[in-house]
């Protein structure tokens, strides 16, 4: 994995029980102070700013706000850009992301990382030229063996994708795919840009080749699910999509997943 992440924001529910039917309301939530930054181990405050960050990224930013005010530098700088993407802010993150690379004195690995995670702030955006520009120059940092390239390489594929420059994303999987042969993510996208391309006996090869890898990888069983619904193989997209959805009832696949047996339920109405 990279050393700079794009965390999704985590959601919490807080939601009262009542025990009985006489049960008493409860009182609300206290909400805890901010701890203040240990400017005497600034590790541990960096990790702890970004666990605030994306957990709870309104506090995340008070607090990254408070230590850059005591002097907290470029890890208080992240640390906000973190806060900001959880927050939705994405463009006004990648902004941030963007200048702390043109000031920041870290190594260019460090360097290819924030632009890394400024792309996916980009994309986030729907700042399509701006995420690819970003992420070619996070290519440009990073050395031509090095295994960080993969990651962003799929961010890439993933930003031409949905530019639907499905040629160029291909070739950026095919260098992943090439350095990783293994790499069942990047295998279950290309299977969806070979899909888009109109090469469904080659989607179908990636498909069945990452399952065979991952059985329980979400993206290969939707896009496998697509193909078979192509095929008029109902049954067989409706199981792979049904998997999809049992193992990742919360992600984006299984919402693509349900929507798909809908229609597909649909569709069986019309014809009964």
């Amino acid at each position: 994995m990279r050393n700079y992440i794009l965390i999704s924001v985590l959601c919490l529910v807080l939601a009262g029980v009542i025990a009985g039917a006489y049960a008493q309301p409860s009182s609300p939530p206290t909400i805890q102070p901010l701890p203040l930054p240990d400017l005497e181990n600034p590790a541990a405050t960096y990790d702890g700013c970004l666990t605030l960050g994306r957990e709870k990224p309104d506090r995340g930013l008070e607090f990254s706000g408070m230590w850059l005010g005591l002097g907290g530098g470029e890890p208080a700088r992240h640390c906000q850009a973190v806060a900001l993407i959880g927050l939705k802010e994405y463009g006004e993150a990648a902004t941030r992301l963007e200048a702390l690379v043109e000031e920041s004195r870290e190594s260019t690995v460090v360097r290819a990382g924030l632009l890394a995670q400024a792309g996916q702030a980009w994309l986030l955006a729907d700042e399509l030229e701006r995420a690819y520009a970003v992420q070619t120059m996070a290519l440009d940092l990073l050395p031509l063996i090095d295994d960080r390239r993969i990651e962003v390489l799929i961010d890439r594929a993933e930003t031409l994708a949905a530019s639907r420059n499905y040629w160029e994303a291909l070739d950026d999987l095919n260098d992943v795919i090439a350095a990783d042969p293994d790499n069942t993510d990047a295998l279950a996208f290309r299977a969806s840009a070979y899909r888009y391309l109109e090469a469904p006996e080659l989607a179908m090869e990636d498909a069945n080749r990452a399952l065979k890898a991952d059985p329980e990888n979400v993206g290969a069983l939707l896009e496998r699910g697509n193909l078979h619904q192509i095929n008029s193989e109902k049954m067989a997209a409706r199981q792979d999509w049904l998997m999809a959805i049992q193992l990742a009832p919360e992600s984006r696949a299984a919402d693509i997943a349900r929507a798909n047996i809908e229609k597909l339920d649909v569709k069986v109405e019309v014809l009964q």
